[in-house]
């Protein structure tokens, strides 16, 4: 009889299929995106994104307790400030909004590895990540304001910043600014793949960064190319990003493949916000199994290649995973 694989023999029991396991997910994967606002006592939940809130600056003890708590070593700020103008000022001052919730987490949380998301659009009055000249994002006028604010955060403490502008240039301006204003350690991971995605909405919600007209279409990418995405990753590393992140992440997964196979730098991903809420809305209708969703999910993002994966379920999956490895 011709002999054939028994491939089931390495899925009888859960003993060998965890041994044989090719994907394992660790808490140390994960960086969690924190929302922080102007103003005091304040802890809101953002309807759009289920269990996930604004903080002030005053309430932040009570997210880091959290965090600690799950084992998440990473977060990524974004801010919304007080107020916002035509060139986004509140974005680079020494007392805005990221600069003091770095200041504070720092003071909180000495331990925690701090990220900034660098771009424009939760600070200025129009919504679009640059300087407008007319309806159009000038690109090089912008990434001079893009360093300024990456510089700004670094003073005030960050470890890494994170351009998600899509500016042409920028992460060579972001590099020299640092490297020029002292800060040759604080990395970059430059949002180098980032499509031009409907799987945004929730966000724009939470940081009130939707464009007051237009769309993103001529600095966000297509989502119906991959070979320009490598070459955006490509000119991103020769500029000096120390990890590229391609976003979204599920939709993308062959982007996240791609980069890991052709380039020899930490790749990122982020689970966006639409993915999260289409999730939480499937697992309220009751078709779903929610745990085990983001966990396959989730899985699936590092199996593709990311070796980090910014995610609205960063504190759940943490516990999660504590709780299956009673530690």
């Amino acid at each position: 009889m011709k002999m054939f694989r028994r491939h089931r023999r390495l899925r009888k029991n859960q003993v060998i299929r965890d041994m044989v396991k090719e994907t394992v997910l660790n808490r140390q994967d994960f960086i969690y995106p924190l929302f922080v606002v102007e103003g005091k006592n304040i802890k809101k939940e953002i309807p759009s994104l289920e269990n996930n809130y604004h903080y002030s600056i005053d309430r932040l003890e009570e997210i880091v307790q959290e965090i600690k708590k799950s084992g998440v070593k990473s977060v990524i700020l974004f801010g919304i400030p007080g107020y916002k103008d035509e060139v986004g000022t509140s974005a680079f001052e020494k007392d805005g909004i990221i600069q003091r919730a770095v200041r504070k987490l720092r003071e909180l949380y000495p331990e925690l590895y701090i990220i900034t998301d660098v771009c424009m659009c939760e600070y200025t009055s129009h919504g679009h990540c640059g300087i407008l000249h007319g309806h159009e994002v000038d690109n090089d006028e912008t990434i001079k304001y893009i360093a300024k604010i990456a510089v700004s955060h670094a003073e005030a403490g960050a470890d890494m910043v994170a351009p998600s502008d899509m500016m042409d240039g920028r992460v060579k301006a972001i590099r020299d600014a640092l490297d020029e204003n002292g800060f040759k350690d604080v990395s970059i991971m430059a949002y180098s793949a980032k499509y031009c995605s409907a799987f945004y909405g929730p966000f724009r919600d939470a940081a009130d960064s939707a464009p007051k007209f237009g769309n993103r279409k001529g600095y966000q990418m297509d989502p119906a190319n991959i070979r320009e995405a490598m070459l955006e990753i490509e000119d991103d590393i020769k500029e000096g990003a120390d990890i590229i992140m391609v976003k979204p992440a599920m939709p993308y997964l062959d982007v996240i493949r791609w980069a890991k196979d052709k380039f020899d730098v930490p790749v990122a991903a982020y689970n966006v916000s639409g993915e999260f809420a289409m999730v939480k809305a499937a697992a309220q209708a009751g078709l779903i199994d929610e745990k085990a969703v983001a966990e396959e999910m989730l899985t699936c993002i590092k199996r593709a290649g990311a070796g980090m994966i910014i995610t609205y379920y960063a504190l759940d999956i943490c516990r999660w995973i504590k709780e299956e490895n009673n530690y």
